[in-house]
């Protein structure tokens, strides 16, 4: 959520760096509720301070001996049950205007960063820096979901019976192979000082609120109605509000947690797009680094995101592109976004493998995430930032590409024969 005040006292400028999203939002609406709700907190506020000095004022001359029927007891007294009266009609009024406010509030995106590159879409992100030119095979590669089908790694049709279409089933070694880089990015991730996680996998609307997926993205959420709890699109989810309504102390920053989780999508608006293979399913497995840190820190604490994710894909010697994303393609929770994105050279491009990026105080405000620092008054946000260490399955995906011999056969990457116990994978049978 936006800091009201700031848009309060510089709304010109909070405007301007909302347009750099290429988006419109209203922002007058916002203002206008914001008076008026002011107004009517400052006009209940003094009939609540009347009301208090009038129940002192009868109080005290009562126990000066007054008789409660003089009339000017009465009269105070009438004055206070008017006063009740006008409170009570306020108090809703005052309810249904911070309702809206906060309602239209939650629409409104995060500020970019000054340092967000300006662009209208993707096409206008910039591309950082490259790795791994040299591990790209120079043999013609076949897709993943072949090789995969063919090596008995990957079942569609049976998933699509058990369930529908973007789910498949892991068979044998696919199966070990998925576990084995979920094993080998938390043992890594773990190594280099975040702490383990495994949160629920469903949440409620306050956490999905919190983080920013609603109220504007329940379309991509599978959602249990009855009981108002949502299957997880990621694990950042549950680990930030983990940490939801609470006051940490400075002493506890910054704080580092990794967390394996299913991850559950509607990919709504996907249609036809990626229908094959592993990379858009509407069930995946995901390792997610957040942070949680001070906001003097956050810059650098982004940047140290990133080469944690960087360093999974270096182990695995995945080639991979580092992207910045521009203004018009930052995610709605984020002021500053890189994407590492993996190699598929049977595709002959680059496809997204993790999103990392800051939040600032942005996702802390929806979920009153707080610290508070020694000899200072009152609290300050903290800043949040996460990223994904890495999608598992498009991992998978850039390891039976480019780690595919010319004879068909897909080895093993060094980092992964340990877990594994081999160094080519072999199929099963059905």
């Amino acid at each position: 959520m936006i800091d009201l005040k700031q848009l309060r006292e510089t709304p010109q400028a909070v405007g301007d760096r909302l347009r750099r999203r290429q988006g419109d939002y209203d922002l007058e609406t916002i203002l206008k509720l914001d008076e008026q709700q002011r107004q009517l907190e400052q006009q209940r506020s003094q009939l609540q301070a009347r009301s208090n000095e009038i129940g002192a004022l009868v109080g005290k001359k009562i126990k000066a001996g007054a008789d409660p029927r003089d009339p000017e007891i009465q009269a105070l007294k009438a004055e206070a049950n008017d006063l009740k009266k006008k409170l009570a009609d306020l108090e809703p009024r005052e309810r249904d205007l911070k309702e809206q406010l906060e309602a239209l509030l939650l629409t409104i995106p995060n500020l970019p960063s000054d340092t967000t590159p300006l662009g209208r879409d993707e096409r206008d992100n910039v591309e950082v820096r490259c790795w791994g030119d040299e591990f790209k095979p120079s043999h013609p590669c076949q897709p993943h979901w072949e090789v995969a089908t063919q090596l008995g790694l990957l079942e569609v049709e049976r998933s699509v019976k058990v369930a529908q279409s973007r789910f498949v089933t892991l068979v044998g070694m696919g199966a070990a192979l998925e576990r084995a880089l979920i094993q080998f990015m938390l043992d890594t991730h773990t190594a280099r000082g975040y702490v383990e996680i495994l949160p629920p996998f469903l949440v409620n609307t306050a956490s999905l609120t919190a983080t920013g997926q609603l109220p504007k993205f329940a379309e991509e959420s599978f959602r249990c109605a009855e009981d108002d709890l949502w299957l997880i699109p990621t694990a950042e989810v549950p680990v930030t509000n983990f940490y939801r309504d609470e006051i940490l102390s400075a002493e506890q920053l910054p704080i580092y947690h990794c967390a394996y989780t299913p991850c559950f999508r509607r990919e709504a608006g996907s249609y036809g797009k990626d229908t094959r293979g592993l990379i858009r399913l509407h069930q995946f497995d995901k390792v997610e680094l957040v942070k949680f840190v001070h906001p003097e820190t956050s810059a650098a604490e982004h940047e140290q995101l990133v080469a944690d994710a960087e360093f999974i894909l270096q182990a695995l010697k995945l080639p991979y592109r580092v992207v910045e994303l521009c203004t018009g393609d930052l995610g709605f929770a984020a002021m500053k976004c890189y994407d590492l994105e993996v190699w598929l050279p049977a595709a002959n491009c680059y496809r997204e493998i993790s999103s990392c990026s800051n939040f600032g105080d942005f996702q802390a405000r929806r979920g009153k995430i707080r610290f508070k620092a020694p000899k200072q008054k009152g609290t300050q946000f903290v800043h949040t930032l996460n990223g994904s260490g890495l999608a598992v399955g498009r991992t998978m995906a850039a390891i039976l590409e480019n780690y595919q011999q010319p004879d068909g056969s897909v080895a093993v990457p060094e980092v992964l024969q340990p877990y594994l116990r081999c160094s080519h994978l072999t199929g099963a049978r059905l």
